[in-house]
């Protein structure tokens, strides 16, 4: 499966990941990857950071959710058999997943941790806005060129005439393009007593943060498809003819989700019972009318530590008294 070089994020950060022989060892990886592995080397410890991004930032986002990116709890399948399926839930994985390939290599590169990159220095001159462009701008070109050599080669070497690799594509590519559409400028000012006479400015890549909330945002209005022969080639055009064609940006799916509600080992989906759930809340997506499916939730009442009376010393610490307060907790029922 496309995303089996997520299971890098389940190795010890002893174990290299470059070289001939590692390599070769790698699970999960396809024979093509491995050929990028022994060949680009040096990025490969990005990558295994980038497989880390992915689930931390998956479940940041899905955290209440029916579906929430948990993960198996061994295997190259970091998030189970449901990834095989052309669902939305797989084409946001797609998408972060390229994404965080790019965000990883990029910031490498930033760092001068990699011998083949450094600063994009194409980005030179003075701006419409008047400032000059200077410092060291992200080289998300180098980045996203990776992405695509690594990410994109299962999909590549199954031929595009498939409705599963063209899906896996263009939801790779729209996690690319959250990037590039979110880039931000930062800026430093030059001149007596901070009076800004001069501003020098570089381009940033947005925290991997925003680019989690953009992509989550496409999850929800993400578009059904299908695969259509137009003359000699073939696209993925919506399921529904009233639908517009989803733009470069937009993640596109073939099939209809489960519903996640019960537990199902062997597709790696271990169902709501027992899920915190909000039971404040009817129509949200944590509400537990939602997220329990239908068995209902029970409440009950939990003792938690929070951090209170914090004050501010000089300096600079802030020091906080443990306080326990009695909270009501909303769980699903089994």
């Amino acid at each position: 499966m496309a995303t089996n070089w997520l299971s890098l994020a389940r190795l010890p950060r002893s174990r290299p990941v470059s070289g001939a022989a590692p390599c070769a060892r790698l699970r999960g990886l396809t024979p093509g990857q491995v050929g990028v592995c022994r060949a680009r080397g040096e990025v490969m410890e990005s990558v295994r950071k980038a497989a880390e991004m992915v689930i931390e930032e998956c479940q940041h986002q899905f955290r209440n959710r029916r579906w929430n990116c948990s993960t198996t709890p061994r295997g190259i399948n970091v998030f189970g058999r449901v990834m095989n399926q052309g669902t939305r839930e797989a084409a946001f994985v797609h998408a972060l997943s390229s994404a965080a390939v790019a965000v990883a290599v990029t910031r490498a590169c930033t760092r001068g941790e990699l011998e083949r990159c450094g600063c994009d220095r194409k980005v030179r001159g003075v701006s419409p806005e008047g400032f000059q462009w200077s410092g060291c701008s992200d080289n998300l070109s180098y980045g996203v060129a990776f992405s695509q050599t690594f990410v994109d080669e299962p999909e590549r070497a199954k031929g595009l005439s498939a409705g599963r690799p063209l899906m896996n594509l263009h939801n790779n590519e729209a996690g690319r393009k959250a990037i590039l559409h979110n880039m931000q400028v930062e800026c430093k000012c030059h001149g007596v007593s901070g009076s800004c006479e001069l501003r020098t400015c570089w381009k940033v890549m947005p925290p991997f943060r925003r680019v989690g909330v953009v992509l989550k945002e496409r999850f929800d209005g993400a578009t059904e498809v299908r695969l259509a022969r137009i003359g000699s080639r073939t696209a993925l055009l919506p399921r529904d003819p009233q639908v517009k064609p989803p733009a470069a940006r937009d993640l596109v799916y073939l099939a209809p989700s489960p519903d996640f509600c019960h537990l199902d080992p062997d597709n790696g989906i271990p169902g709501t019972a027992g899920r915190r759930c909000n039971g404040t809340s009817r129509l949200a997506p944590d509400g537990c009318e939602l997220v329990c499916c239908g068995p209902g939730y029970r409440a009950g009442r939990a003792e938690v530590v929070q951090r209170c009376s914090c004050k501010f010393s000089w300096c600079c610490s802030v020091r906080c008294q443990q306080c326990k307060n009695t909270v009501t907790i909303h769980t699903c029922r089994v």
